[in-house]
């Protein structure tokens, strides 16, 4: 069965909310690959390494209290938790919860031209491994 992404994805950024200000959203999965090759081997063999795995969200900027830029001015230069699902409902294995910690560590606070949509798109790496909670 497909996944059909119908009125976004529940983010949270360092407890805040913000689903409403995040127009896409990545989570993109990724493990270092450590060569073990041996001699006599006939092909290159790899075995997993650290994860470094990152998150990329398109945000709506909106410079008011407890949204947008006030939420990543509070987190710059800091590590906080990140916590992703594809909806408001109950978390279960059909709506997993994607959790991890990231570095605020780059913004785009001014980002436009005129008649514009002030946005940000902004990838974090994880800080830790992404874990997925289905109960």
């Amino acid at each position: 069965m497909a996944v059909y992404m119908s009125n976004g994805v529940v983010v949270t950024l360092n407890s805040v909310a913000l689903s409403d200000h995040v127009t896409s959203a990545t989570i993109n999965r990724v493990f270092e690959e450590l060569e073990v090759t041996a001699m006599g081997d006939s092909s290159r063999k790899y075995t997993k390494g650290l994860e470094t795995s990152t998150v990329a969200l398109d945000f709506l900027s909106d410079t008011a209290a407890a949204n947008v830029n006030a939420t990543l001015q509070a987190a710059w230069g800091t590590t906080v938790t990140l916590t992703l699902k594809q909806t408001n409902a109950a978390t279960s294995a059909t709506n997993p919860l994607y959790s991890t910690t990231v570095l605020v560590n780059n913004t785009t606070d001014i980002n436009g031209a005129v008649g514009d949509i002030a946005s940000q798109s902004i990838t974090f790496t994880c800080n830790s491994p992404i874990v997925i909670t289905t109960s």
